[in-house]
């Protein structure tokens, strides 16, 4: 029994402390809200020079608690579309398509809003890279083709809409780009189909560069697939005239493959 004594000091002690315990968060003082005067232009201010310093995380704070606290005005019409380059910035491209598209919704006469159409086809243009690629690139058309195809939609809707916006010639650029890239992603999908045996899918691939990506570089090699497929297929007609069409449109090269040995027969 002497043992059991001891206890009889002991949980006293451990009640005093749990309850010390229990009700210490009592005794801090609560967290203290440094933004709570602030007003909206220093809010904004604030952020903006987050963004500039590439602390993109504070800078979408600022921008939430400005949008919350001051939700009307052209600081919170401003903080809309400058969280969602935050977003782009700090790699949450979905957050950031999602606050560009909002923007356009509540206010798609703004005197910008030729900006926010721009930063939707940039974010889709960069948004198919992963990390890995960034440090170490690859072949462009080897990667998955939708937000390619998205990008270059949103470029083109920015041309369409806004001709003379300051963005347009950037957006011509970088949709040429693209569509360099998507026809070459075509032949990539094409030379898969001919390694497998798979002509008729190789051909039909080829046709899709013919008729969706005329004036690109891709055509070249769209045109040797076709008439090498032909000839798998046993199909001669279609590949003579498919070489016809190879010397009218490259001479030089056609004369080339000629000397090789390639294509000899076809004439």
């Amino acid at each position: 029994m002497p043992h059991f004594s001891k206890f009889r000091f002991i949980l006293p002690g451990l009640a005093v402390i749990l309850s010390v315990v229990m009700s210490g968060c009592s005794w801090l003082p609560d967290q203290i809200d440094e933004t709570k005067d602030w007003s909206a232009s220093r809010l904004y201010n604030e952020a903006k020079s987050e963004l500039n310093g590439e602390n993109y995380e504070e800078a979408i704070k600022y921008f939430g608690i400005l949008e919350t606290r001051y939700p009307f005005g052209r600081y919170a019409r401003q903080a809309q579309i400058e969280i969602a380059y935050a977003y782009y910035k700090f790699d949450e491209p979905d957050t950031a398509l999602a606050a560009v598209d909002r923007f356009m919704k509540l206010y798609p006469t703004h005197p910008h809003v030729d900006y926010a159409y721009y930063l939707r086809g940039i974010i889709n243009y960069n948004r198919g890279f992963t990390l890995i690629e960034r440090f170490f690139p690859q072949d462009p058309a080897s990667r998955d083709p939708g937000a390619a195809k998205q990008a270059f939609f949103d470029f083109q809707k920015l041309i369409q809409k806004f001709p003379n916006s300051h963005y347009a010639q950037e957006a011509k650029l970088r949709m040429l780009y693209l569509r360099n890239n998507l026809a070459n992603y075509e032949i990539l999908v094409a030379r898969y189909y001919m390694k497998r045996s798979a002509y008729v899918a190789a051909v039909n691939r080829a046709k899709y560069v013919l008729e969706h990506y005329d004036r690109s570089a891709a055509v070249y090699n769209a045109l040797i697939i076709m008439a090498e497929a032909y000839d798998k297929l046993d199909m001669p007609d279609l590949a003579k005239d498919t070489r016809r069409v190879f010397a009218s449109s490259y001479p030089k090269d056609y004369q080339q493959l000629k000397r090789s040995k390639r294509w000899w027969n076809i004439f």
